[in-house]
C-alpha cells in the first residue's frame, strides 16, 4: 500500500482536518453534499467531527437519484444518525431531474422520480424521518420556485447553492467530496488555474451562476487522497461505510475498482450487471425502470431467443423501436444484435436493388396483409421480427443457413441459455434447441 502523501511533516488526514478548521474559522455558514460513496461519506463524518471541536452546525444535501442501492439508502440512514448532533438541516432531495442514459441514443435522457412513471419506480419516496426535510415536486422548501421538472442534476446543484447562499447570507462553504486522482475532468475542475480560489487556498473554486459570482465557495477536503486513504481514515477514525463496498470486493472488483454506478450511465453495462450481482432483488426494478426499455424481458427470461414481449411506446416510431431493441439486445448479447443487423441491412438493400425503395423511403406500417405475407417492406415488420426474436429472421424472407446455425453452436459455448425449446414456435429453431440440450445433457452425464 501506497504512503500517504506528505505536508510539512504532517499527511492528508492532518490536512484534511486542517481545511476543515480553516471553513469553519472563515465562513459563516456551510453545508456538505454527499452521495452515499465513500468518499462524500469520509467527508461527511470528518466535518461533523470537527464541527463538535469547533462548536459549529452545518446542513447536508443528498440528490436521492432513485435507481439506488438498497446499501446506499441504508448508509445514508445511518449517516444521518451518526450527525444529527451537528446537522441543522438534512435535504433529502427525491424531485424529477434529469439524468444521463446512455442505454440507447434514442432516449439519452431520463427523470427519477417522474411521477407520471411512477409504477415503474425502482423504490418508493424515502420514509418522512423527523430529521430530514423531504424535498419532492410538491413539497419542497419556500422559494424554490426555480425548480423545474427535467432540470439538469448540475443545473439543480448551482440553483441549490444560489439558493442556500441568499437564505442564510454572508460567506457560504460547500463541501464536495471528489479526489482528483479519480478522474482527469475532477482534477481539472479543482486545479485549473481559471478557477478563483478563496484566500488562494488551492483546495477551493468559487461558485458561479451562469456568469454570475456567489459568494459561495466549493471546498475539496480531499481532494489530494488516493484510494487508500479512504480505507485507512475509515480505520484510522472508526468511520462508518456504505456496504455494498464490501459486497463489491467480495465480487472480484479491486478498492480501485469500485464505483457507485449509475446503472443508465455511460458506464451502463457495468452498473447493470453490477445492481444483478450485488442486488438481484433491486435489478429487475432497474431494469425495468426506463420508459420503453424491454430489458425484464431480454435480461430476465430463461432463454437469449424467446420471443420478445411487445411493449412499443406510444412516443417512439416503429424505426427508433426497431433500433432501440437491438441496443438492448446489444447490450447483453453484441453478437445476436450484429447478428440481426447484418440481416435487417441485407434485407432494406434488397429492396433499395429490386423495388428501387431506399431505405429513407421504408414506410412506418404497411397494410397487414402484405406484411403477414412477406410482400411489403416497413418498419413494423422489421421490428415484430426482431420482437419474435427468430435466429434466421424468417419474417423478413430469410430462411436457416448452415452459416446461421454454425453460429448459433458457437455462440452456446458462450451464453449457456441461448435458445431453449419451450422458448419459441420457429418449428427449425425449437428442433435445434433439442438437440442443444441434448448436447447439454449428454455433456452432464459424462
Amino acid at each position: 500500500m501506497e504512503m500517504p502523501k506528505v505536508y510539512r511533516n504532517t499527511n492528508v488526514y492532518e490536512e484534511a482536518l486542517r481545511r476543515y478548521q480553516i471553513v469553519f474559522r472563515e465562513f459563516d455558514n456551510y453545508y456538505a453534499s454527499v452521495s452515499g460513496g465513500k468518499d462524500s461519506s469520509i467527508m461527511l463524518q470528518l466535518m461533523a467531527q470537527e464541527a463538535r471541536k469547533a462548536g459549529k452546525r452545518f446542513s447536508v444535501l443528498y440528490i436521492d437519484l432513485e435507481a439506488q442501492y438498497k446499501a446506499t439508502i441504508e448508509h445514508i440512514d445511518e449517516l444521518i444518525d451518526a450527525t444529527k448532533d451537528v446537522v441543522d438541516e438534512w435535504y433529502w432531495v427525491a424531485m424529477p431531474i434529469s439524468l444521463r442514459n446512455a442505454v440507447s441514443a434514442i432516449q439519452p435522457k431520463w427523470v427519477c422520480w417522474d411521477k407520471k412513471d411512477a409504477d415503474k419506480w425502482v423504490r418508493e419516496y424515502p420514509s418522512k424521518r423527523k430529521d430530514i426535510i423531504l424535498c419532492t415536486e410538491e413539497n419542497h422548501p419556500a422559494g424554490w420556485e426555480w425548480f423545474a421538472k427535467g432540470m439538469e442534476f448540475e443545473e439543480f446543484i448551482l440553483w441549490f447553492a444560489k439558493w442556500y447562499n441568499e437564505k442564510h447570507g454572508g460567506k457560504t462553504a460547500a463541501g464536495i467530496g471528489i479526489r482528483s486522482d479519480e478522474s482527469l475532468n475532477r482534477f481539472r475542475t479543482i486545479v485549473s488555474k481559471s478557477k478563483e480560489r478563496h484566500a488562494g487556498y488551492g483546495w477551493t473554486t468559487k461558485v458561479k451562476f451562469k456568469s454570475e459570482p456567489l459568494n459561495c465557495w466549493n471546498f475539496y477536503p480531499l481532494y489530494d487522497w488516493k484510494t487508500e486513504d479512504d480505507w485507512t481514515a475509515v480505520a484510522r477514525y472508526n468511520l462508518k461505510f456504505n456496504k455494498i463496498y464490501e459486497l463489491m470486493y467480495k465480487n472480484g472488483l479491486s478498492i480501485h475498482e469500485q464505483r457507485l454506478c449509475q446503472p443508465y450511465g455511460d458506464d451502463q453495462r457495468n452498473g447493470l450487471d453490477q445492481f444483478r450481482t450485488l442486488e438481484p432483488e433491486t435489478w429487475e426494478k432497474v431494469l425495468n425502470r426506463v420508459e420503453g426499455v424491454n430489458f425484464g424481458n431480454i435480461y430476465c427470461r430463461t432463454s437469449l431467443l424467446g420471443n420478445i414481449k411487445s411493449e412499443k411506446p406510444d412516443s417512439m416510431t416503429w424505426e427508433q423501436y426497431a433500433v432501440f431493441l437491438l441496443e438492448s439486445i446489444g447490450l447483453y448479447a453484441p453478437e445476436v444484435r450484429d447478428h440481426y443487423h447484418k440481416k435487417i441491412t441485407t434485407f432494406l438493400q434488397w429492396y433499395e436493388k429490386q423495388e428501387n425503395v431506399s431505405i429513407e423511403e421504408i414506410p412506418e406500417v404497411a397494410e397487414r396483409k402484405l406484411e403477414s405475407a412477406k410482400k411489403a417492406a416497413s418498419w413494423r415488420r422489421i421490428a415484430r421480427a426482431i420482437e419474435k426474436n427468430d435466429f434466421w429472421m424468417s419474417r423478413l424472407s430469410f430462411g436457416e443457413t448452415k452459416s446461421d446455425v454454425k453460429k448459433l453452436f458457437e455462440l452456446k459455448e458462450k451464453y449457456h441459455n441461448i435458445i431453449r425449446p419451450k422458448d419459441t414456435d420457429n418449428k427449425k429453431l425449437r428442433l435445434l434447441a433439442e438437440k442443444i440440450e441434448e448436447q447439454e445433457h449428454d455433456r452432464e452425464d459424462e
